[in-house]
């Protein structure tokens, strides 16, 4: 049972009450559980991507170890500002848009 962090930023209030009943918010929109099973990581990233869908405001981003994953580390993201997460070299980076200045 892995370490699970949740970080939210611009979501509505349900989602702090909601995230606050199964782990400690440990900063504002940061929640953290030490022990958390897959089978609740995944019941809680049910309801805040179907809260998601239905409201389509703000971004989420929930992280957990993962040793099958690359970088060992599991990640899952909602929301805005968009960006990919792509393994290479079994790490974990962030590939960003880049809007060209016009000149």
């Amino acid at each position: 049972m892995p370490m699970v962090v949740v970080i939210t930023r611009d979501v509505e209030a349900r989602y702090r009450g909601f995230l606050a009943s199964a782990m400690l918010e440990l900063a504002p929109g940061v929640y953290a559980q030490p022990r958390m099973s897959a089978g609740v990581r995944t019941r809680i990233w049910t309801v805040l991507s179907q809260w998601h869908a239905d409201l389509g405001r703000g971004a989420i981003v929930m992280t957990w170890a993962e040793s099958a994953a690359n970088g060992g580390l599991g990640l899952a993201t909602l929301g805005e500002p968009s960006k990919d997460i792509v393994a290479h070299d079994a790490m974990l980076l962030v590939r960003r848009s880049i809007t060209p200045i016009p000149g």
